[in-house]
């Protein structure tokens, strides 16, 4: 079985393949996907984005 281990667009590190699921035709189907990069010096990890602070400004209100 000849399987290529994903790996992160970012940085190219391997990542693990992760299951999702979605509904098609009424019934659930698994759909594998890249997981999330750990790699924490690139800039797509979850652990690096969960460090930085938000910086959202608030949006005007209209009347």
């Amino acid at each position: 079985m000849d399987s290529e281990q994903p790996v992160c667009p970012a940085c190219g590190q391997p990542v693990e393949t992760v299951v999702r699921r979605h509904k098609t035709l009424g019934a659930w189907v698994p759909v594998w996907e890249q997981g999330p990069c750990h790699n924490p010096k690139c800039e797509k990890s979850p652990d690096l984005e969960a460090e930085e602070p938000e910086t959202t400004e608030a949006a005007p209100t209209q009347r």
